[in-house]
């Protein structure tokens, strides 16, 4: 499957917020609990803080989903 671009508004965005925005989870809950479980990384490296604050150049992968954070 090819990435997906995500293009922030701000300067960061929270990591279970950008699960939902990005369509692999159906909520900020979802993407919480798929943090909690081990699903998620964050430039290849496990990320296990549900808040952590994404920035541009980044690459999350979630479930065999990647999401590249681009500049708005």
């Amino acid at each position: 499957m090819d990435p997906l671009e995500f293009r922030l508004r701000d300067e960061h965005v929270v990591l279970c917020d950008l699960l939902k925005l990005a369509g692999i989870a159906d909520s900020s809950g979802q993407g919480k609990h798929m943090i909690a479980h081990g699903d998620v990384t964050v430039d290849g490296r496990p990320e296990s803080r549900k808040t952590a604050k994404i920035r541009a150049g980044q690459t999350v992968r979630c479930l065999g989903r990647t999401v590249r954070v681009v500049a708005g």
